[in-house]
């Protein structure tokens, strides 16, 4: 069986806000650490039937990036969720609905220009 490990090392002020954030994984193509601005840690609680999250972000991430960042991880997160549906029509629709939500998300926070 093959083990990979995902590190995140978070750096923060007197207040506990990010200062930085910095991730590595043994399954990369590098053991580096890298930077990153925010990230989104979703874990699936199984005996609670609940998710657990993480949500954090530097002190210096951008707005217009963070609104990319959200955008982003709708998209990535419908991907996920057909992937894992085993073709389920009904999953199809409603990635639909989400895809269509996504556009009308990026055109309101005016994200479709800067994708260019």
């Amino acid at each position: 069986m093959k083990k990979a490990e995902i590190k995140l090392q978070i750096e923060l002020d007197d207040k506990n806000v990010p200062e930085t954030i910095q991730w590595s994984s043994t399954d990369g193509q590098t053991a580096e650490e890298l930077p990153a601005k925010a990230l989104f840690l979703a874990l699936w609680d199984a005996q609670y039937k609940n998710s657990l999250r993480i949500d954090l972000w530097t002190k210096d991430m951008p707005y217009d990036e963070m609104k990319r960042f959200f955008y982003e991880t709708l998209q990535t997160m419908g991907d996920s969720f057909l992937r894992s549906s085993g073709g389920d029509p009904m999953a199809e629709k409603i990635i639909a609905d989400l895809r269509d939500y996504c556009a009308h998300y990026a055109d309101k926070m005016e994200i479709l220009e800067q994708q260019n």
